[in-house]
């Protein structure tokens, strides 16, 4: 087995998740990325853990999905009674084919979002970990060969996660005590939003490997402005280009898309959440140096922000402030290495992708 699979293994186990003795572990994952799987059940057997193995292939999904009439989608008693059985919960994404899904309606997919927002909401309180086996099918997104995409992202996962903290801490004291957020770029994208009250969090390969960000949540009826999300993302199956949003008391009232707007529209048709902003994120993961259609890296991205509609995660919302509860959460990217700034209530403290705890900032 490549040595690399096992220090990915080692990290999720101990650094992101930390397993203990008798822990009820749920790891799952496409048989694409069995290695990594077998690396996790190993250490999970030597630390005396209880594992509960899901082989999810997205073949299979698609399938069930496609097959599956709207009216009869429910949720699943037997998957809620797992996850709430659950101390650790481990996903490994891994991809044949990212497209797999991309013929399945969007209506149907949000639906089934909402019918399996309690089945998340249970995993978000447990300790859980989303990460990635390099698999052919995201390395074709990344347009890399499949050693290339391999030496990516071991180089993004495979690090010392407690320098990063330490790093990313500097932009945490900024943000934290911060009641005002302006996010500038270009002719396109003028936004703001509070914050006031809400924790910023540091994400050092948690949950989420790699990490790489920090991020909070925006006050739901505080954002006003428009942003152009200049990067593309893929969603349900499908590639959606030039996110445009406009906001007004924190809800969106205007939107276009350059491709798959249909997508688009039905995020936002989710739920009442789902046109409000429930994450303000800030990429720091300068290892993370070239976009390959892949959120996971992509938010993490050095000289991004990314805004995500929907969900808020309640960790990032402050004690008696507004939750955004939706099913949904969908991470969108906003290119800041050019004519950019973000200002913290007035301030500026990144322009051009530089904060201004690096050496090179300009005022």
């Amino acid at each position: 087995m490549d040595p690399r699979v096992r220090e990915h293994a080692e990290i999720i186990v101990d650094h992101s998740v930390d397993v203990q003795a008798d822990d009820e572990v749920i790891l799952q994952g496409d048989p694409v990325a069995e290695d990594l799987i077998v690396a996790i059940a190993e250490l999970c057997g030597k630390r005396g853990a209880n594992l509960s193995t899901r082989m999810n292939s997205s073949r299979v999904s698609a399938a069930y999905r496609r097959a599956l009439d709207v009216d009869d989608i429910s949720q699943s008693d037997v998957s809620l009674a797992a996850m709430e059985n659950a101390d650790v919960v481990i996903i490994i994404r891994a991809d044949e084919n990212t497209n797999e899904m991309g013929d399945i309606a969007p209506e149907k997919s949000s639906a089934l979002a909402r019918e399996n927002e309690e089945l998340m909401e249970v995993r978000m309180q447990k300790r859980w970990v989303g990460t990635q086996y390099p698999a052919p099918g995201n390395a074709q997104d990344a347009e890399m060969s499949t050693n290339e995409y391999e030496e990516f992202v071991w180089d993004a996962v495979n690090k010392d996660w407690n320098a990063v903290r330490e790093h990313q801490q500097q932009m945490v004291e900024i943000l934290d005590p911060a009641e005002k957020v302006r996010i500038v770029s270009g002719d396109e994208t003028d936004v703001t939003m509070s914050v006031a009250g809400n924790p910023t969090l540091n994400d050092y390969g948690e949950r989420n490997l790699p990490g790489g960000e920090v991020f909070t949540a925006p006050i739901p009826d505080s954002v006003e402005g428009e942003v152009l999300f200049d990067k593309p993302l893929m969603a349900q199956g499908r590639e959606i280009q030039d996110v445009y949003l406009q906001f007004e008391d924190g809800e969106v009232v205007d939107y276009d898309a350059a491709k798959n707007e249909d997508v688009l529209s039905a995020v936002l048709e989710t739920d009442d959440g789902a046109s409000r902003l429930g994450e303000l994120g800030i990429g720091m993961n300068r290892d993370i140096d070239q976009f390959t259609y892949n959120m996971l890296f992509d938010e993490k991205m050095g000289d991004t922000v990314h805004m995500a509609l929907g969900r808020a995660y309640d960790d990032s919302v402050g004690e008696g402030n507004e939750v955004n509860d939706s099913a949904m959460h969908m991470d969108m990217i906003v290119d800041m290495s050019e004519d950019s700034r973000i200002e913290v209530d007035g301030e500026v403290v990144q322009r051009d992708g530089t904060f201004r705890f690096e050496d090179g900032f300009e005022a």
